[in-house]
């Protein structure tokens, strides 16, 4: 049997999706039964009658941090995709950042290994890749450095993949995947869904960095092939393109039916733009929109490749402009 944690998230979702429509007998963490929902909105984007096949997952309510639920979710389970992350860039969430994804991927490992699991899979993030040297193209032997100013959601993203590689040292057999930026369809309230909704409103500015793309299939199936592969011990890099942010947001707002983003938000515009944010959010107490590290962010220019992955599994990755046009459609159908 299969244990999917974040199960009720973008990728976790498209995976189950993916893994029941194989008859795999697959079993899911979920935190709070709201949640359940946004399962059965990604299963609606493949087709209208799902419901079988939501009912064919086993759902165990469970915790990352709750160690004696998690000793229940893992009986009978040979493989486990972890998915499950907390994902925020506001430095004040730092401790939560760390219990989720730090802990929570120690207590992942350490079951893992205690029930003797046959293989993991973790989804990580191209955050917890190196800054280069000369800009030079970013991949999986790209040095992380701790000296560096990394922010919050990196650093405790770069620690669990420490947890797993601690594992591995232990003997437990893994691998871990670095997606960019992931773009699929079905929830669109938060992660990149929500810019969807907010390009159909419209956008106006763009800044001048680059973005890392994919598609969530994408990082589904090769997720699925490492899995299932003799490859063990490994990390890859998942990137179909690498887009300017000017290019990508206007595909997306025309995806869309959105205004088209015409004016440029210079390095200057967000720094003062970050400031403001902060402020609001001292006043108000709103959650932060903008950090100093995320405006750095899109005002980067990085290249990354997945020559590893395409040169492991033979894969070609799905053009991000099909992506993006038919994740729009779905969300066309949806207002």
């Amino acid at each position: 049997m299969i244990l999917v944690t974040g199960g009720t998230g973008l990728v976790g979702s498209h995976l189950l999706y993916k893994l029941v429509s194989n008859n795999e007998k697959v079993r899911a963490i979920y935190r709070t039964e709201a949640k359940l929902a946004q399962v059965r909105d990604v299963f609606s984007t493949y087709t209208e009658s799902y419901e079988h096949l939501f009912n064919a997952i086993e759902w165990v309510k469970a915790d990352l941090l709750d160690i004696p639920t998690l000793e229940d979710a893992f009986k009978n389970i040979e493989y486990v995709y972890h998915c499950a992350a907390f994902v925020s860039f506001e430095p004040d969430k730092y401790h939560l950042l760390r219990k989720t994804n730090i802990e929570g991927t120690a207590n992942i490992v350490n079951i893992s290994l205690s029930k003797n699991i046959k293989k993991l899979c973790y989804v990580s993030s191209i955050a917890t890749l190196g800054k280069p040297i000369n800009n030079a193209v970013i991949d999986e032997e790209t040095i992380w450095n701790p000296e560096d100013d990394n922010n919050v959601y990196a650093i405790t993203k770069y620690g669990a993949e420490m947890e797993v590689w601690r594992g591995t040292q232990e003997g437990l057999n893994a691998v871990i995947v670095n997606p960019g930026v992931i773009l699929g369809a079905g929830i669109w309230k938060y992660g990149t869904g929500s810019l969807f909704k907010r390009a159909h409103k419209g956008i106006k500015y763009y800044s001048s960095g680059t973005i890392g793309l994919v598609d969530v299939k994408d990082v589904v199936e090769i997720m699925i092939q490492l899995l299932k592969s003799n490859i063990s011990n490994e990390r890859f890099v998942l990137i179909a393109e690498t887009w300017n942010y000017k290019a990508f947001l206007q595909t997306l707002a025309t995806a869309v039916n959105g205004k088209i983003p015409e004016k440029l938000a210079s390095k200057n515009l967000l720094s003062i733009a970050w400031r403001l944010d902060w402020l609001n959010h001292v006043l108000t107490g709103k959650r932060r929109q903008l950090t100093k590290h995320l405006t750095t962010t899109l005002s980067s220019k990085k290249e990354y490749s997945s020559a590893k992955i395409k040169t492991a599994l033979n894969y070609k990755f799905k053009a991000v402009n099909k992506t993006i046009t038919e994740v729009g459609y779905l969300f066309l159908k949806e207002v």
